[in-house]
């Protein structure tokens, strides 16, 4: 007995507090437990118990990553998030997030070499992770970003200042979870005798092949983190093949859509453009010289300061003339008062890099003269995937003091593609929307339309002009937003096919509501403008539609009509206390257009002076009036921009290869893509130069106006039975006029054969809702 005793009291020695009782007398058994020491260990749960938990686990990870989304049914949500991956459809998205969880779990796991409390810690984290997420839901309607690592980093102090209502109900509610996880582990580990999940008889074998599973899964992991956001990569068509399908216009539905996790590492290492071969300070500073020249010489003929004046820019949402899509008549012209105000201002066409969607893009370029059709295929909404990772961006309203003379206005969630927060990062001091703190003033709604009208928009935008100040103010429309749902009563207006083909039911539907509502924005921007008129203030208005609504489904269908489909209208016009009243610069330079030249070509047409950055932007416009990344005809997609070549056009709206353009515009494109990538991806060289400021020169002449009323929502209204009686009385000549013109084709086409247009098939547009 004593040599038994020996042997467990030296083994206990070697490895405290383990004892095997196998080999010992009932005796030697009693001896032990006067020695306090415990019998034999606990066995080892079976391999397939850690197979169950393990799945189990990263399940309930999910599940607390989507609850942190679904702020009403989040069980339901849940359960449709993983009951679509079972219809057949492809929507896999459920085990796509299962595997980079698993990925996760797994690397801890081999780290650690613990089960049960790598488990707990894992759950632990997670639901930290969801619960930070859920506050930013309940704050903003967005999901966390990685850009918003650097808000942790230096406003942490704040955070309470942002917290939502029932907060007190959500940390009892992760504190009871947090309690619950603890106790289920500790008295699982506490059943479980086995101690390490990777034992050897060698111990270095075992750290060597717990390191070697860790790295083998963090290298897969960080290789589909960084290359997830790039077009065309392996980890990209990875992600594909499990039906993730971006939704960049709200992360909230993306996150829902396609898992939080997912949601958040498309963020993390988007690919923004190529750089320049020959990037550097230097090659900067260079351009920074060449410009302020060019600058010079533009100023030595331009009379007046921009920021003298008030400039307003309206992005009218899904403005486009709809008698210029190819196949399609009306039977009266739903815009007579703006084609009128075209034909006595600045005006012409843009083109539009979306249709049906990408309203963002449109505004990005608009606010910062730069250009999509630069960036990679792989950023498909800058709004989303870059401007939160920039600490620098240049934008127009900064040429208003910095920005502290600008407001915008938008009818709508401010959420949506965060434009909240990249709001507050170009430097306006208001963001006027539906939503808390800056709520919009007017919010009135035509009928049973879901938007709030136009009217309501403009007159929100009126109330905050100030005669005494020179301004910077942008309006975002939502009034004519798909998906035009017959919302108009007394719809006067009649779509038909001039091609034979007739339209489909849907589209005809769709179209006239959308005529109809394109009618009431004619109407209200000429009440608008002569509101303006009124204003003792010179003010000058950028007006355009961002891109064509997708209802044309049967011109869609033609290829042909790629670029006809992609042409909105704008307009710049000045009101009566403007020294640039009246003036309509030459089709020769204003005919076709694409948002990043817009401000290039106000100071143009209000002849005023410009930075080095305008000035390039307009020597490029001279060059190449026109430019977008390739187009469809099909609603606007987030996964990437499409494949194919980008589109310049000429001044008479004609496509041209830029492969074929002389050497001076080859150089402006080329300094064109050092100036993106620099603002954009680079270093930033351009922030500390004087290449976006205006010139402080006083020489410029001021523009003499009479006293006037302060705020402009003082300034009474024109008659708008008297404006709405005007456009009756075109809208009846125009009829007659294409009646006449009608009769005559007509009789024509009696005497001798015409084409009658495109009348290739075409097949339904995909109705997708891509938010606004």
């Amino acid at each position: 007995m004593d040599n038994h005793m020996d042997d467990v009291l030296q083994r206990l020695q070697e490895q405290p507090g383990v004892v095997d009782t196998t080999q010992l007398s009932a005796e030697e058994f009693e001896q032990l437990k006067t020695l306090n020491l415990r019998p034999a260990q606990r066995p080892a749960m079976a391999w397939w118990v850690y197979g169950i938990a393990f799945i189990f686990v990263v399940f309930i990870a999910i599940g607390l990553l989507q609850w942190c989304v679904w702020t009403v049914e989040p069980l339901q949500g849940y359960g449709g998030f993983i009951g679509k991956a079972f219809t057949g459809k492809g929507e896999l998205q459920f085990f796509l997030n299962f595997l980079l969880i698993s990925a996760l779990y797994g690397i801890l796991i081999a780290l650690t070499n613990r089960f049960w409390s790598t488990s707990a810690f894992l759950l632990l984290l997670v639901g930290f992770c969801a619960v930070v997420d859920r506050l930013k839901v309940g704050i903003r309607f967005e999901t966390v970003k990685p850009s918003d690592l650097d808000f942790l980093k230096h406003d942490a102090g704040n955070m309470f200042d942002f917290t939502p209502p029932g907060l007190d109900r959500l940390i009892a509610g992760a504190a009871m979870f947090t309690l619950t996880v603890l106790v289920i582990v500790y008295s699982l580990a506490h059943r479980d005798g086995r101690k390490y999940i990777i034992r050897t008889r060698i111990r270095a074998l075992g750290i060597a092949l717990r390191a070697g599973i860790a790295a083998v899964l963090a290298a897969l992991l960080a290789l589909f983190t960084i290359g997830v956001s790039t077009a065309g990569s392996p980890a990209n068509r990875f992600a594909t093949a499990f039906g993730d399908s971006p939704k960049l216009w709200d992360s909230v539905i993306d996150a829902q859509a396609n898992g939080t996790l997912m949601g958040f590492l498309r963020f993390v290492n988007p690919k923004v453009m190529e750089e320049p071969s020959d990037y550097s300070q230097a090659t900067m500073n260079r351009l920074v010289r060449k410009y302020a020249n060019v600058a010079h010489q533009i100023n030595e003929s331009r009379a007046y300061n921009m920021n003298d004046s008030t400039v307003i820019m309206v992005l009218s949402e899904s403005f486009s003339d709809p008698t210029r899509v190819p196949g399609l008549q009306l039977n009266q012209d739903p815009i007579p008062q703006i084609r009128q105000i075209k034909q006595n201002t600045t005006s012409g066409y843009m083109l539009s890099a979306g249709y049906g969607g990408g309203t963002a893009n449109m505004e990005f370029m608009a606010m910062t003269g730069l250009s999509m059709a630069n960036f990679d295929a792989s950023l498909s909404s800058p709004y989303q995937q870059l401007i939160p990772k920039l600490s620098w961006i240049p934008t127009v309203n900064r040429m208003w003091d910095n920005g502290k003379e600008s407001q915008a206005f938008h009818p709508y969630e401010a959420s949506m593609y965060s434009r909240e927060g990249n709001y507050k990062k170009f430097g306006f001091t208001h963001f006027w929307t539906l939503n808390k703190p800056d709520v919009i003033a007017h919010q009135e709604r035509i009928d049973s339309s879901p938007y709030v009208n136009d009217s309501s928009a403009y007159q929100s935008l009126l109330e905050k002009i100030d005669i005494n100040k020179s301004q910077f103010l942008s309006v975002l429309t939502m009034q004519n937003h798909m998906s035009y749902d017959n919302w108009y009563s007394n719809n006067q207006f009649v779509a038909s096919s001039t091609t034979g083909m007739p339209l489909g039911l849907d589209e005809t539907q769709q179209i006239q509501t959308y005529a109809k509502g394109i009618n009431y924005t004619d109407n209200e921007t000429q009440v608008f403008l002569n509101q303006l008129d009124n204003i003792n203030k010179p003010i000058t208005v950028i007006f355009y539609g961002d891109h064509l609504p997708g209802v044309y489904a049967t011109a869609g269908r033609d290829d042909n009509n790629s670029v006809a489909l992609h042409e909105t209208d704008y307009f710049i016009w000045s009101n009566k206390a403007s020294a640039s009243a009246g003036t309509k610069l030459p089709d020769s330079t204003a005919l076709y257009t694409s948002p990043n030249f817009f401000m290039a070509q106000a100071a143009e047409h209000m002849n005023a002076k410009v930075s080095p950055y305008l000035a390039f932007l307009t020597a490029l416009h001279a060059k190449v009036p026109a430019m977008e990344p390739p187009v469809v005809n099909k609603i606007q997609g987030w996964s990437r921009i499409p494949d194919g070549q980008a589109i310049y056009l000429d001044a008479q709206g004609n496509r041209v290869d830029i492969r074929q353009a002389d050497k001076e515009t080859q150089e402006l494109l080329h300094d064109y893509q050092l100036i993106q990538y620099d603002i954009t991806a680079g270093n930033g060289y351009l922030k500390d130069t004087a290449f976006m400021s205006l010139p402080k020169d006083t020489s410029a002449q001021e523009q003499q106006i009479a006293p006037g009323t302060k705020n402009a929502g003082e300034t009474p209204a024109p008659d708008k039975a008297a404006i709405a009686a005007r456009a009756k009385q075109q809208a009846e000549q125009a009829a007659k006029e294409q009646a006449t013109e009608q009769a005559a084709h007509a009789q024509n086409a009696n005497e001798q054969t015409k084409p009658s247009g495109t009348q290739t098939e075409q097949a339904e547009s995909e109705q997708t809702t891509t938010g606004q």
